[in-house]
């Protein structure tokens, strides 16, 4: 009898928890969504806090060169690797007609 009266005390509780996970937000910012109300109002505090961002950014000499020279450096690596892929095909496409050349 007194695994019966466990198992329901072991159901109860899985319940009772159960309930308490669907009433509680999901995360850290799960209520997030009904503290800011409407999806344009939303969209707003999204778009107010990029554009703070930006000024931000924009306004701070020393933080904006170094973005400036990370995105050519990023550019410089990204057009090398397209260069340097060029090459590769080259190449291989040589390579290719050699060995059609050979074979004929």
């Amino acid at each position: 009898m007194s695994k019966k009266k466990s198992r329901k005390k072991s159901n109860r509780a899985e319940a009772k928890l159960a309930r308490q996970m669907e009433d509680t937000p999901a995360g850290l910012l799960g209520n997030l969504q009904g503290m800011l109300g409407s999806r344009r109002r939303q969209q707003f505090i999204l778009g107010a806090v990029l554009g703070a961002a930006a000024v931000y950014v924009l306004s701070d000499e020393k933080l904006r060169a170094k973005l400036i020279r990370t995105g050519v450096g990023l550019y410089s690596g990204i057009a090398g690797g397209f260069e340097e892929m060029k090459e590769q095909m080259a190449d291989i496409q040589a390579e290719v007609e050699a060995e059609r050349q050979s074979a004929a």
